[in-house]
């Protein structure tokens, strides 16, 4: 089949000229959202232009009519074959805005997580971009500890998130995560899994742990590359992870939401 017309790699973006090859630049990012792209389809599209929308709008740039005319070029400009992991960016200093596209990493249906309980590096943990480098410090350190994924904690003690992915448990019956009121990223597959549960009649729960009451429970991390991955070990303490009795279902589930790009 057939490519489109792109370039692998980062292109930026301006109202004269659209998308076009650029130079990767250093600097912070103000907004970052990406997602997996498998043949053309994407869980989720919707809401991560509503979140990028969103978070532009909170940096007080670019015009909303600009953005809207760059998400509307960046999806003409995605693959239609091919597993990807593009991400769309607002730059600091420059507001240009950019695709950076890349393949896919490899995929895992489970993740081992380092449970040191990482104190949370996060400046605007609410909005995903401006600290992206301090988490891939921490995945960095995680790797070290033989782990894929760390998780972030309150100076309380209480667990947040992973440093990239949203966090749930099991406790009986309920699904549990964090309460709001803890600083937490909006992610979009952990909304995904909350209306579900809402529409199945799962109870949701908010709960305040710490990582020691994790132990022995079904725990999940969740995001748009992986989806959903059950914990399958713990490492850096004495920690045994549940079985994941109710992964696999939502799991399937999950997956059945890929849904073709719009083409326009």
């Amino acid at each position: 089949m057939t490519q489109p017309a792109i370039v692998e790699g980062l292109l930026t973006w301006s109202p004269e000229h659209g998308l076009v090859p650029g130079q990767t630049q250093g600097g912070r990012l103000l907004v970052a959202d990406s997602w997996l792209l498998r043949d053309g389809r994407v869980r989720g599209f919707d809401r991560h232009r509503e979140r990028f929308l969103r978070s532009c709008g909170e940096c007080g740039a670019p015009p909303l009519g600009q953005v809207v005319d760059f998400w509307q070029d960046m999806t003409c400009a995605l693959p239609r074959t091919g597993v990807w992991f593009p991400r769309v960016e607002l730059a600091s200093g420059s507001l240009e805005m950019r695709l950076l596209l890349r393949p896919a990493p490899p995929l895992t249906a489970e993740v081992r997580v380092w449970a040191a309980g990482q104190p949370d590096p996060r400046t605007v943990p609410r909005r995903k971009g401006p600290d992206l480098d301090a988490l891939a410090r921490v995945r960095r350190r995680a790797a070290g500890a033989d782990a894929d994924e760390a998780v972030l904690i309150a100076p309380s003690g209480l667990v947040l998130e992973a440093a990239n992915s949203s966090l749930f448990w099991w406790e009986d019956d309920a699904l549990c995560l964090p309460p709001p009121r803890l600083p937490l990223l909006a992610g979009v597959t952990m909304a995904l899994v909350q209306e579900r549960a809402a529409r199945t009649g799962v109870r949701v729960a908010h709960r305040e742990r710490s990582l020691a009451e994790l132990a022995g429970r079904e725990v999940w991390l969740v995001n748009a590359l992986h989806g959903i991955r059950p914990v399958a070990a713990w490492t850096g303490r004495p920690m045994t992870p549940g079985q994941a009795v109710h992964a696999p279902e939502w799991r399937k589930w999950l997956d059945s939401l890929l849904e073709p790009l719009p083409d326009h």
